[in-house]
């Protein structure tokens, strides 16, 4: 019986090499003419028998992936793509949360991502981050390998503590819990305070991995539409006696993707409604070392009473560092600290060190000069772009690394997408940004460091004339 059922379970083992095999040559982990492990390699590392391996290489010369090469072992074939169903799939996906996510976190080389999140990596590469280990082990050598504070490390939060003084926010070091960066700053506040079906105000658009997180939780999720100079206070006002909900997560300053700030007006409406309704508001400040120090924030004006603030540090120096912190009362940091240590222990020392090293070096404020000194320009030189080629654009700020654009003609940013593709450009069309990623949106989301390669404008000019 185990004679005759071993062809099967050969074959299936084959089958399973061989599509492993090609997942990798569809992701771009093996990329043209590489050559692939050796029948001997590949066995020993599965620990499958060498006819399996040599059934999978057949499946995928079949496949048209991959060519035998006499003598020198099998390489992934020139013209060997990604499977129809993954190209396809990635267009498709462009109104899933993390389509845009996978588009971000990719690196192929010859594809420019004008809707990128982040700023060029040219613009960051003079943090000079490789300068400072030496620094940081110095400060603390025996530390680095334990756990931290469940708080995060003291040094840096009292950095903070001046930091925020800059925007006029007052604090202390035990009102501030150290993260791993923005993004887990709101997995923590999501886990605290919505329960499964608790209605929770949005952006809208807004950003999108917030979205997926609160629908990962049960959320019920309402946005609030968002204009060129922040929420629309009426609408807020209906939702808010509507819905009861507890939180309302919003983007003060540099917004994505809208790049608007909200004004003072607004920011004293938006508190108001807050105190009458016992609504807490979510400040997410992922772009505050691009804008001035001056710029209206509702933590500034509320002094954290009803706002619970959120910082970071991927912008401005390195995703990579994954730094960053939540500003609120000292009671809910307090329990915030322990429920970050319930989940994670404690958040990267090292990491925390670093950002500690970098804000103590007279490099630091130069440095930030002159990131906010190539945002303006690179803002300046896309607005001009929109304007040659007739786009509306929502905001016209003096300085943004996100604008929200409508070219011409075209009613539906995700065909523009498509379009965009066959010249190896990737946007962030609108839908991505919307509660409801259904509606036809015209708008999308542009990075004004990427806008400014000349590749895009050859690109966007090209596809206009085709779908006029």
């Amino acid at each position: 019986m185990k004679k005759a059922a071993a062809p099967a379970s050969r074959t299936s083992l084959a089958a399973s090499l061989a599509d492993s095999i090609a997942r990798q040559i569809a992701d771009g982990v093996l990329t043209a003419g590489d050559k692939l492990p050796s029948l001997r390699e590949l066995a020993q590392l599965h620990g499958y028998a060498k006819n399996t391996v040599v059934a999978a290489f057949e499946l995928l010369v079949a496949r048209g992936l991959i060519d035998p090469r006499r003598g020198a072992g099998y390489f992934v074939r020139e013209s060997a793509k990604p499977r129809a169903e993954e190209e396809a799939g990635s267009l498709g996906r462009a109104m899933d949360i993390v389509w845009l996510m996978r588009e971000q976190l990719k690196s192929e080389p010859g594809t420019l991502s004008v809707g990128d999140g982040f700023p060029p990596v040219e613009w960051l590469q003079e943090a000079r981050l490789d300068k400072f280990h030496h620094k940081v082990v110095r400060t603390g050598l025996g530390s680095l390998f334990r756990y931290g504070n469940r708080f995060g490390y003291e040094p840096l939060r009292h950095h903070l503590v001046r930091k925020l003084a800059d925007f006029g926010i007052g604090t202390e070091p035990r009102q501030i819990v150290l993260t791993h960066g923005a993004n887990h700053a709101m997995d923590i506040l999501i886990r605290y305070f919505v329960p499964p079906g608790g209605v929770v105000l949005v952006d809208d658009p807004g950003y999108y991995p917030l979205f997926g997180k609160l629908k990962l939780a049960g959320a019920k999720i309402v946005g609030v539409p968002r204009m060129a100079d922040g929420p629309d206070i009426e609408a807020l006002e209906q939702l808010l006696a509507l819905h009861r909900p507890r939180l309302f997560f919003t983007q003060s300053v540099g917004h994505n993707p809208t790049g608007s700030d909200t004004s003072a007006a607004k920011a004293f409406k938006v508190l108001q409604l807050a105190q009458k309704n016992d609504l807490l508001l979510v400040e997410n400040d992922p772009l505050a070392d691009f804008k001035p120090t001056s710029a209206p924030r509702l933590s500034a004006l509320d002094q954290l009473e009803r706002t619970i603030y959120i910082g970071t540090f991927a912008k401005s120096f390195s995703a990579a560092l994954r730094v960053g912190f939540i500003a609120c009362s000292a009671d809910l940091a307090s329990d915030l600290a322990d429920l970050k240590a319930l989940i994670h222990v404690s958040s990267s020392e090292y990491c925390e060190r670093t950002v500690d090293v970098i804000l103590s070096e007279g490099h630091y404020q130069r440095y930030l000069a002159k990131l906010r000194a190539r945002l303006s320009a690179a803002t300046e030189k896309a607005l001009a772009l929109f304007t040659s080629v007739q786009a509306d654009v929502l905001v016209r700020p003096a300085s943004s690394l996100y604008l929200w654009a409508a070219l011409p003609g075209i009613p539906d940013s995700l065909e523009l997408a498509k379009e965009m593709l066959r010249e190896r450009i990737v946007i962030a069309p609108g839908r991505v940004f919307r509660v409801d990623s259904s509606e036809i949106s015209p708008w999308a989301r542009y990075n004004v460091g990427a806008v400014g390669d000349p590749r895009f404008a050859r690109a966007l000019k090209a596809t206009l004339k085709r779908t006029r």
